[in-house]
């Protein structure tokens, strides 16, 4: 009988776990050894160097039994993560990392190994490095979304109901201003909140090159987490990610523009449709910071989330 070596979780992931999730979180790492070691011997794997981990999810890469390099995932199944192995299969390998099997009671995953090492993040030219992420970003977008995944409708209806009591816990009155004019671009758009297969979170480091001699196209994307909706939900997170090659400009709001018009241009959307709904990405940053909040805490938004929403007013 295949015997699975013995994982350590790493101390960072289990102290996001701590502070995120609480009792349900310190369970979860407590119970992820014997985890990692049930499904290394479900699918016949080795381990084949060091584990990486973000807020949530174990990533520990494997060889499989005839050698092939693979990543086993390791995640609590949430909201977020339940739809992830349903896109991927949607997506097929088609400009996203391969899903080779999977297990939905535990949210495990048997992925293809990409090279973590190597992101768009480490492209030199950020326009170029945005242009690709956009142009993969089309691909992903043309694929129908399947049955059964969370809803952009839902979660704009939600955030609207819940808005006017949060908006006023924010500490400085023009933060209160943007974010309510934030809520009010959504309530423009949220009847018709679009039928696209989202990734949700593709920015700069959830795109990464294949292994070195691997015959894949250069960049594939990781780690969605999935939803169906409209286009104009995916713009946030790269239009505010190496926000320093924004600042050093001198002109953030030229700069943003900038960002928005290529993606905008690349992805063929109606760019005050667009403005609205990354307008509600601004508006979901901003009501998770007000609900993460210690009660008494002077709640101030991140500057960058700022800058985008206010480059943008005028464009909705």
């Amino acid at each position: 009988m295949h015997v699975p070596s013995r994982i350590t979780v790493p101390a960072a992931l289990a102290g996001y776990h701590d502070e995120f999730d609480g009792e349900a979180g310190r369970s979860w790492v407590a119970a992820l050894p014997d985890l990692a070691a049930e499904f290394m011997d479900r699918w016949r794997l080795r381990l084949d160097g060091p584990s990486w981990h973000g807020y949530v999810a174990l990533v520990l890469p494997v060889l499989r039994e005839d050698g092939t390099p693979a990543a086993l995932k390791l995640q609590p199944v949430t909201d977020e993560s339940a739809g992830e192995p349903d896109a991927l299969l949607a997506w097929s390998g088609d400009g996203a990392v391969g899903l080779l099997d999977h297990d939905a009671a535990s949210g495990s995953m048997l992925l293809e190994r990409l090279d973590a090492g190597r992101s768009l993040m480490s492209v030199p030219d950020g326009e170029a490095a945005l242009r690709t992420l956009s142009e993969l970003l089309a691909r992903l977008l043309a694929v129908p979304a399947p049955a059964g995944l969370r809803s952009l409708g839902d979660i704009a209806g939600a955030m609207l109901h819940d808005a006017p009591e949060a908006v006023p816990a924010l500490a400085d009155p023009d933060e209160r201003r943007l974010v309510a004019g934030c809520a009010a671009a959504v309530r423009e758009v949220a009847g018709e909140a679009g039928d696209r297969l989202l990734h949700w979170d593709l920015h700069y480091e959830n795109v990464l090159a294949p292994l070195p001699g691997a015959e894949r196209e250069p960049w594939l994307a990781i780690d969605p987490k999935p939803l169906v909706g409209d286009a104009g939900f995916e713009l946030l997170p790269a239009l505010h990610d190496r926000w320093d090659d924004v600042v050093a400009t001198g002109d953030v709001e030229r700069a943003v523009l900038r960002r928005f018009d290529l993606m905008t241009e690349v992805l063929g959307l109606e760019r005050r449709r667009a403005a609205r709904w990354t307008l509600g990405r601004v508006l979901q940053n901003a009501l998770w910071e007000i609900e993460d909040a210690e009660e008494g805490e002077d709640i101030t938004l991140a500057p960058e989330q700022m800058a985008i929403a206010g480059a943008l007013a005028a464009r909705v």
